[in-house]
């Protein structure tokens, strides 16, 4: 078991500073009630601010030890404005735990991305060009013992104008993320004509190889429908690239429950 330490900053804000001293005290008092051990927890008095919209924040530092799981599942609800791996208890996990993990991370956040929109924005691809497909088992062998990559069937739903533009644009995503792509293979789910424009839903089942933290943020990004590990049966965890796995999670939760109030201030 991944039993890791951690320190959460929470920012509560709005314009009346009882209400938003009310606010951080009630997320203390649940965070308290969670499935964890919280270690430490400081709650700071509101200070005024600049931004017309929240006049007033306040900020809660806590410090708390759990299961990786849980510990991810407290990220996804609370949605931390910073998350500090502090201390790491065992390494490795099994690809099957690791799989639920990737299963709550990616229902949630499809959840959060069907009320707000998509993470997964990318600039022009055109000029990108197209990366390699296919490896050998020597090549794949080597990448998983001496890298620490992990292997990996990754299915995913995606629109665009035609199914060889969507298939060329995620080959061309993936590589830049950090991914080697192994096997492709897509199909046309739908067809529709959105103001005289054509647009298809393509199913693409892909097999990829990455290490832990591109394998984390493509699930929070892309919310697969169906994951599947490989190799190997149990995954070693680097503490970098959890720590950024678990900052990047926090980061595209804030900037999904944040578009209303970034949209609204513009």
């Amino acid at each position: 078991m991944v039993e890791i330490t951690v320190n959460f900053y929470i920012e509560a804000a709005g314009n009346d500073k009882k209400a938003v001293e009310t606010s951080i005290s009630e997320i203390a008092e649940k965070l308290r009630g969670e499935n964890v051990q919280i270690l430490e927890l400081n709650i700071e008095d509101p200070v005024e601010t600049d931004d017309p919209k929240a006049r007033y924040s306040a900020m809660m530092e806590a410090k708390i030890r759990g299961e990786l799981g849980e510990i991810v599942n407290l990220i996804l609800r609370y949605g931390p404005t910073i998350v500090e791996l502090e201390d790491m208890k065992e390494r490795e996990i099994r690809a099957d735990e690791l799989v639920k993990i990737l299963a709550l991370v990616s229902k949630v956040m499809g959840e959060l991305m069907e009320k707000f929109g998509p993470l997964a924005i990318y600039p022009d691809l055109s000029n990108v060009p197209e990366p390699r497909i296919g490896y050998s088992e020597d090549e794949i062998a080597k990448m998983i013992i001496d890298e620490g990559m992990i292997r990996y069937q990754f299915v995913i739903e995606v629109f665009g104008k035609d199914k060889d533009s969507v298939e060329s644009s995620i080959k061309k995503a993936l590589a830049i993320e950090g991914c080697y792509i192994n096997k492709i293979a897509s199909k046309v789910l739908k067809e529709e004509n959105i103001n005289s424009e054509k647009r298809v839903k393509v199913l693409i089942a892909l097999e990829l190889l990455s290490n832990f933290e591109v394998l984390f943020n493509l699930t929070a990004k892309y919310s697969p429908v169906a994951i599947v590990m490989l190799e190997p049966e149990f995954v070693d965890i680097n503490p970098t690239e959890l720590q950024n796995a678990l900052s990047g999670l926090a980061t595209l939760v804030n900037e999904l429950i944040h578009r209303p109030l970034l949209i609204a201030n513009q």
